[in-house]
This record gives C-alpha cells, sequence and structure tokens, in this order.
C-alpha cells in the first residue's frame, strides 16, 4: 500500500508543537495517535506511524514538547520529561491538543481513535486512559507503568494493553504490580504482559546503554508488535 505524510501544527496554552501524521487514504477510518519517548519525536515514533499506515490505519506521531524540540543527550532528555511528569494537568493540555489536531484531519474517524507510545509516551497514553480521553484504547511500551498519584479516579472506559520487560530497571515488579492493582480498582478492561529476559526500551533498535538498562530484542519487539495489532484489530472490528 502507497503511503503519504504530512507535517501538522497545532497550538496548546500558546506553544506551537508539529506532528507526523502517515494515511493510505483519503477517507476517514480508524486512526492512532503514537506519543514520542523522552527524547522527542523521533525516527522510531515516525516509523511507526508508517508502518501503521501501510496496515490500513491514520497514524499520527505527535508531540509534547514544541516544535523542533528535541533532547540529545541523557541529560537534555532528563529536562524535556521531568517537568510534563510532574505536572500532569500541563501534559494532558498537551496530549488533548495533539489528539484534536489529528481529530481534525479528514482520514481520522473521531470515533475510532486509539493511542500508543514508547517509555514516556508509554505513560502519555496511560494517562490518556486513566483521564479518559476519547479514545477506544490505549497501549504502551516499555511504559513509566507505576500507579501516579495522579491522573484519575473513575471507572477507565478505553481498553488498555501493556507491554513490559521483567528486568525493565524503570518499572520494577512494584510497579507491575501497583499497575494491576490501579486497574482492577477503576474497573478496566486491562491486560499486561511481560517479557522475560528483556530490558527497558526493547522495541528500539538504537537502544544499547547498559547503564540505564536500555537494551533493544527482536524477539519481544516482534512479538508485542504482533499482540498491539491483533489489539487494533479487536478495538476497531
Amino acid at each position: 500500500m502507497g503511503i503519504s505524510t504530512r507535517t501538522i501544527e497545532y497550538t496548546v496554552d500558546g506553544e506551537v508543537f508539529e506532528g507526523l501524521l502517515a494515511t493510505g487514504g483519503s477517507t476517514a477510518g480508524p486512526a492512532v495517535m503514537i506519543c514520542h519517548a523522552w527524547g522527542g519525536r523521533k525516527e522510531h515514533e515516525e516509523d511507526t506511524a508508517k508502518r501503521l499506515a501501510e496496515l490500513g490505519y491514520t497514524a499520527f506521531a505527535a508531540d509534547v514538547y514544541g516544535k523542533d524540540v528535541r533532547g540529545h543527550s541523557i541529560d537534555e532528555n532528563q529536562a524535556l520529561m521531568t517537568p510534563l511528569v510532574e505536572d500532569r494537568d500541563a501534559l494532558q493540555r498537551r496530549l488533548r491538543g495533539a489528539l484534536a489536531a489529528l481529530t481534525e484531519q479528514p482520514e481520522a474517524d473521531a470515533q475510532k481513535i486509539a493511542v500508543t507510545g514508547y517509555c514516556f509516551g508509554g505513560l502519555c497514553a496511560l494517562d490518556m486512559a486513566r483521564t479518559n480521553a476519547p479514545v477506544v484504547g490505549a497501549s504502551a511500551f516499555h511504559a513509566v507503568i507505576g500507579k501516579p498519584g495522579k491522573p484519575g479516579e473513575n471507572d477507565i472506559k478505553p481498553k488498555i494493553v501493556c507491554f513490559q520487560g521483567f528486568d525493565d530497571p524503570m518499572a520494577d515488579h512494584k510497579a507491575l504490580i501497583n499497575f494491576g492493582n490501579e486497574m482492577t480498582s477503576r474497573n478496566a478492561d486491562w491486560q499486561l504482559h511481560v517479557f522475560g529476559g528483556v530490558s527497558h526500551a526493547f522495541t528500539n533498535p538504537d537502544a544499547s546503554n547498559d547503564e540505564l538498562g536500555l537494551k533493544y530484542n527482536k524477539q519481544a519487539s516482534e512479538r508485542s508488535w504482533k499482540m498491539f495489532t491483533d489489539f487494533l484489530s479487536e478495538l476497531f472490528k
């Protein structure tokens, strides 16, 4: 299937953001918003958008840092991510702004939108589910997964699936249990798939940092992608 891409600018709180839309058609259909990792919208998220477009979805690699704002080192990435992790209301405004930008596109069916994300982006996707954003489902890959003090208290409506490494230092075993308890207490339709011998950032071929526990795992990446696309098929059937 031939796909096309274009960038889309949108404004939140007076700041300009820019996402990448990938689509294989011109009519409205199911869409997926992709939330980026701690370095900002980069090749990994854009490649995910293109892969989803090849499967027939409209896909939007969103931006929560600002147009052309990217981190290029661990320190820069941390400095970009931390203020939004600490201010979940500001993060949610940026996420909702990206979602609004997606729903305004003629290729996206506003009633059939899912959200996914990687690492920090996984937290973003889960927070959208926690706050009952108008999406039918949320998925997260090697996310910052533990139960936050905020946001959300009511029953969670979007369906949820998470893919985690058992050896992920950024989401330890206690965090996995807390996540399960949180989802259960809020009556969510949730799944958690844990891959043995797998660390953080396992879907990213460029991930390689033993000190931080970042390591690509081809098998876990392929298995989680298959389960993720099955999840989308279920959501949009």
